[in-house]
């Protein structure tokens, strides 16, 4: 059997009132959006609960195991957003370039800070752009209109950012 890398399986954006802002997946036609819906809802208990411990960094390392295969790790932005990545540890063919020691011992914490600066990165630019409101986002405040419509985020751009992390993150990278 060939030996397999770690990759991003889904990563997920949820607002500050725990709505799903974003979630792509990786590849997008061999997983089960309501599968990883509830793996990410699954999550939210374990960021409250961690809360009250975190104050400097943002990053929530491992949030949960959710079998041999997939492991969440978690994000908190500065506004209450959290980013969300779901990692498949078998999730691809290994290339010469994966570390042997990262396939063999797993994943640390430190392996996916680039991944989700970069999404912080991302995230800020959807935020600094003027036709961008993240209250339009909020199933609190949002008016009737909108609730009627989607509180997901349709930004392209940002779609596309989170596309290229998800799909260029590997073990061992230092920066996206």
């Amino acid at each position: 059997m060939a030996t397999r890398a770690p990759a991003v399986a889904c990563i997920g954006i949820i607002g500050k009132q725990n709505n799903p802002l974003h979630i792509s997946l990786f590849p997008p036609d061999h997983r089960a959006p309501l599968e990883f819906s509830f793996l990410l809802s699954s999550c939210l208990d374990i960021f409250e609960a961690r809360l009250p411990q975190k104050t400097a960094d943002q990053d929530f390392g491992l949030l949960q195991a959710v079998d041999e295969r997939l492991a969440m790790y978690g994000w908190l932005t500065n506004t209450g957003v959290k980013f969300v990545i779901v990692v498949d540890l078998e999730g691809r063919p290994a290339t010469s370039s994966d570390s042997r020691s990262v396939i063999a011992a797993g994943l640390r914490d430190a392996d996916l800070k680039p991944a989700f600066r970069a999404l912080q990165s991302a995230y800020i630019g959807l935020l600094r752009n003027p036709f961008y409101d993240p209250d339009e986002h909020s199933p609190l405040t949002a008016n009737a209109e909108q609730r009627a419509g989607s509180t997901q985020i349709t930004s392209k751009r940002f779609i596309n950012e989170v596309k290229r992390i998800g799909e260029a993150w590997a073990p061992g990278l230092q920066s996206l």
